[in-house]
């Protein structure tokens, strides 16, 4: 063979092994994507927004390999989600970012909140300094698949609603941004399946699987209504109904706080089962994973979960979203004036039932004169939820905190209507 031939042989197997790797390359050249994901068909180009789950599910590789200046590259300068200038859509560059359209920062008290606590994970520093690579991994994964992307989602719907309010309904402007929230909820379903299982939605189907609220397909109630809820607002919009595009919004959030209720209680479940086996490390690492979860829903459920102290019994009546008067609104009355004596709450319509004597109802007081104790706590539910998870506390092995959890979010689940048959009960 002369040395010509061998020359032009070696470049053109070079030239095929190049173009063989480029082509088995998980990367958006060789993702699959058609106009539509799990039912949703969507009315304008979000490919760029559908392919950011590519980023998701390498990290959470990476993440579970405790490889974290990989995970770091991915979160800060992207992957997948290339634009037509070159650069990537980042992870990073939304979770950091300030003014966005969601309740956390403004919970928090700070611009970037999601990304202050995934990078905290991912660097191992902060309330995650004296953290095991095992917890570190657990929020990492949890923080970036099921916070950050909820709360992209949940930015874009409110951006749709904001555009619309506007007068710009299309394609290009309200509808766009519809669009680009269920890209961040549910992303790609392509025929190779390369990205699924990273989202908001194949965590809705886990946790739908632990409480048996999903279908015979295994696809969760919350998500049958969130892709409904999806498909009747961007029919709201091309109508240019506010109503019905407010009101589907409104559904989306409902079934957010349903997963993320389920996904609270069911690792609060497994904490009191590893606290009686004595596993410390499942302990430490499902507390962290209900540390991730819980978060997801903390900035919407918080307020709804405000309770009064009852100087008598030591126990709290919970009063939905609330004021410090309505703790000095309990009385001691008959309904019309007729039958048994009730402890009545003149402003929301409540009955605290512990109070058996008009002297437990006279225990309520927004503020207890005298010691100057509080008797009005604001997210009291909510706080307490937090300590549950907080990743310093090793935990009581005498407490229920499937119970405690679930009790703790009933106020909430009540503002929401949501119904005791959505959240159901592991399986």
């Amino acid at each position: 063979m002369n040395g010509k031939l061998k020359s032009l042989i070696m470049t053109t197997l070079m030239i095929a092994s190049a173009m063989a790797g480029c082509l088995s390359d998980d990367s958006s050249s060789s993702v699959d994507l058609d106009d539509a994901d799990g039912g949703y068909e969507y009315a304008s180009n979000v490919d760029n927004h559908r392919m950011l789950m590519g980023d998701v599910c390498d990290i959470k590789d990476l993440s579970g390999a405790y490889d974290w200046d990989g995970v770091k590259d991915i979160y800060e300068n992207g992957e997948y989600a290339e634009k037509s200038d070159g650069s990537y859509r980042t992870l990073d560059g939304f979770a950091a970012a300030s003014g966005k359209n969601h309740a956390y920062d403004t919970y928090y008290g700070a611009d970037g909140s999601w990304d202050l606590f995934v990078s905290a994970a991912i660097e191992g520093t902060g309330v995650f300094a004296d953290e095991s690579d095992i917890v570190r991994d657990q929020v990492v994964e949890k923080g970036i698949q099921n916070g950050i992307m909820t709360a992209y989602a949940i930015h874009e719907l409110n951006a749709a609603i904001i555009k619309a309010e506007a007068g710009n309904w299309g394609p290009d402007d309200a509808q766009h941004a519809w669009d680009e929230g269920w890209a961040f909820y549910h992303g790609p379903d392509d025929s190779g399946a390369d990205f699924d299982g990273c989202g908001p939605y194949a965590t809705a189907d886990k946790r739908a699987g632990n409480f048996g609220t999903d279908n015979a397909d295994g696809t969760a109630a919350a998500n049958v209504a969130t892709l409904a809820a999806m498909n009747a607002g961007l029919t709201a919009m091309q109508n240019e109904d506010m109503q019905g595009l407010v009101d589907a919004r409104d559904e989306v959030l409902k079934n957010i706080v349903i997963v993320y209720s389920q996904a609270s209680v069911r690792y609060a479940s497994k904490m009191t089962d590893d606290l009686a086996t004595g596993d410390a490390d499942d302990y430490d690492k499902h507390q962290a994973e209900g540390h991730a979860f819980f978060r997801v829903i903390e900035a919407y459920v918080a307020d709804h979960t405000d309770a009064c102290y009852n100087n008598q019994t030591h126990g709290m009546a919970y009063i939905g979203a609330s004021a410090a008067a309505t703790c000095d609104a309990f009385t001691w009355t008959q309904y019309q004036g007729q039958g048994d004596y009730m402890c009545y709450n003149t402003v929301v319509h409540m009955v605290y039932a512990e109070a058996t004597t008009e002297e437990i109802c006279n225990g309520f007081a927004s503020m207890f004169p005298g010691s100057g104790m509080p008797g009005y706590y604001a997210d009291y539910g909510a706080s307490q939820i937090v300590n549950i998870f907080d990743l310093s506390d090793d935990g009581d092995a005498t407490a229920d905190y499937e119970a405690h959890v679930r009790m703790y979010l009933q106020p909430a689940w009540d503002a929401f209507g949501i119904t005791s048959d959505d959240i159901g009960a592991l399986v």
